[in-house]
């Protein structure tokens, strides 16, 4: 049997050299054959040149997947998702903050026919306004989008090749790929632990960043935006009409409506409910647009495979196979 392990890595130069060594270090603690799939979003500094460093010296044990640019973190796990070959795969990130050899675990659960093994955080060194943010959305997540939804989230686990082979079928751009899998609905086991404080390096796990994954989890999964805007919509129309016949009563019997100061205030409240209105609504439809694009979730430049060979590529791995032009 093979376990592939999916790294995807971007700007961690200083991580690296701690980071493979470990992961390598399985190969003599698990009972099957160990592939690493590191995937280079893009980096800007020297993590493609340490990677490429240890897939020479190990060139039986990593794979190296180069893309022409950085297009984040979930993108780079399915193109490492296509690539990987093991009958069960797993995903870390490269910063070291999730303890590798916890997959010994999730590998004793995956032997015993489990198609999924999710490692929850219980607890996070984070910062505390970090870490206050990050539980109100799942909070809120848990509430309106998916019931039962792990507390702490996650984003290191394994799956079965089944699980891996639907995720490439699926194909979904602008997802929450985590979410995606635990949606799948296979049967899975939760493993609890403590998520370490990011050792070396920055994190670029921008707010940016956070942003645009809680929009795109609620708007993948949930109609809780789309309802509450209605919600709204029917709220403001009733209050209307309210207003508007005690205007027109108050007209009646000859009284002149006072209040200019409050008319505004409410006129401008309802504008900008109404502007976030379309806000939503834009983000529906960017995405079905974008979606109906078919365009490439990524672009694969390069692949560095057993042999240190470079495959050029124009096109995403999702849909062509690669053509490999060896280097000797």
């Amino acid at each position: 049997m093979k376990f592939s392990i999916v790294v995807p890595v971007y700007q961690e130069e200083l991580s690296l050299p701690s980071t493979i060594p470990r992961l390598l270090s399985l190969r003599d603690k698990i009972s099957c054959e160990l592939e690493l799939v590191f995937v280079d979003d893009g980096s800007k500094d020297h993590s493609l040149e340490i990677l490429l460093k240890y897939q020479m010296l190990y060139p039986k044990n990593i794979l190296v997947v180069k893309l022409t640019r950085n297009f984040g973190a979930f993108a780079a796990v399915q193109a490492g998702f296509m690539k990987a070959t093991g009958d069960c795969v797993g995903v870390i990130m490269a910063d070291l903050q999730d303890p590798p050899e916890l997959f010994m675990e999730m590998i004793k659960n995956w032997e015993k026919g489990i198609k999924a093994v999710f490692a929850v955080r219980r607890e996070r060194h984070d910062p505390k306004l970090s870490n206050f943010f990050s539980n109100s959305y799942y909070s809120i997540f848990r509430r309106f989008a998916i019931p039962g939804y792990p507390k702490g989230g996650f984003d290191f686990l394994l799956i079965d090749r089944q699980v891996v082979n639907e995720i490439n079928r699926i194909c979904e751009k602008n997802t929450n790929i985590m979410t995606l899998i635990y949606w799948l609905g296979y049967e899975y086991v939760m493993i609890p632990y403590t998520r370490k404080k990011r050792e070396k390096g920055k994190s670029n796990w921008t707010m940016g960043k956070k942003i645009k994954l809680a929009i795109d989890s609620f708007v993948g999964f949930s109609y809780f935006p789309i309802r509450l805007l209605s919600g709204l919509g029917l709220i403001f129309t009733l209050s209307s009409f309210i207003y508007g016949a005690i205007a027109i009563y108050k007209w009646w019997i000859g009284k002149v409506p006072e209040g200019w100061t409050s008319l505004m205030i409410v006129l401008t409240f309802t504008a900008g409910i109404q502007m976030i209105m379309l806000g939503v609504l834009g983000e529906y439809l960017w995405r079905f647009l974008d979606q109906s694009r078919k365009r490439p979730m990524y672009i694969i430049d390069k692949v560095f495979d057993s042999a240190l060979s470079q495959t050029q590529s124009n096109s995403t791995s999702m849909d062509r196979e690669i053509e490999d032009s060896h280097i000797k």
